[in-house]
């Protein structure tokens, strides 16, 4: 089983429709692949048009065995693929962690549970260095971060770099990407020349800014499902290629 989280300190990158779009795809390549919608806001749970409410919240979710978690898992439209929905006790689950024996490593332990059921599961991160960010840390083999091509987005990723440095994270590969990128904006031209120079694991495959991916909230389904023929349906496809590459390689 392969571990993506789809993180950034920065919110409004594109990392919910990154998760929802690749964990299509993997799906759609016939892997088993869950969904695991971290941030109490819940907006990857509402494009896969199931309520954001686990019974028993967070607290059942983290101090629940494997059989409490197949009952919180649920199906979505499209085969091979499941969701784990937010709760709005995703905003107190840092203080829950915090009281667990070995709070870092909460989410491996419940992963670890779900080898046998799935292929791929994918991690919609919320935006914060939480105790939540060192348990995706942690269980994750891979960190995808979407940046816009922008100086206070990129900026994150020297952030996060910096908070990583000399922690126990070596099992983590960084896959940092380009994300809502118009090539009209010199800005994002000029970042994004400059920014590959100072990080040899940038992915090459960018996620153009596109009416597409800002109608996910109203068709409330991934891109490749209602405009598959797209530019940005076929920048997702090739993303997902590179992080393929990239993982067999770990």
């Amino acid at each position: 089983m392969s571990i993506i989280g789809v993180y950034s300190l920065k919110g409004g990158v594109g990392k919910t429709t990154t998760a929802i779009n690749l964990a299509y795809l993997a799906a759609k390549q016939g892997n088993q692949t869950l969904v695991w919608d971290l941030d109490p806001q819940g907006a990857a749970t509402y494009c896969f048009r199931i309520r954001p409410r686990l019974k028993g919240g967070s607290k059942r979710l983290l101090k629940g065995r494997k059989k409490d978690l197949d009952s919180l898992v649920k199906g979505t439209d499209f085969e091979n693929l499941d969701l784990l929905p937010a709760d709005f006790s995703f905003r107190n689950m840092d203080l829950m962690l915090s009281d667990a024996k070995k709070p870092k490593k909460q989410f491996l332990r419940l992963l670890m549970s779900l080898t046998r059921e799935y292929d791929q599961v994918i991690l919609d991160c919320p935006p914060s260095i939480s105790l939540v960010s060192e348990n995706v840390f942690r269980a994750a083999d891979g960190l995808l971060i979407p940046m816009i091509p922008t100086a206070l987005a990129t900026r994150t990723l020297f952030q996060v770099r910096d908070f990583l440095k000399g922690k126990r994270y070596q099992h983590l590969k960084l896959m940092p990407f380009f994300s809502m990128v118009d090539e009209r904006e010199p800005m994002h031209l000029d970042i994004m020349d400059r920014l590959p120079k100072r990080h040899a694991d940038l992915l090459t495959k960018p996620i153009p800014y596109a009416a597409e991916v800002m109608s996910m909230g109203s068709s409330r389904a991934p891109v490749g499902d209602y405009a598959s023929q797209s530019p940005v349906s076929r920048a997702y496809e090739a993303l997902w290629r590179d992080v393929k590459w990239r993982l067999s390689r770990r």
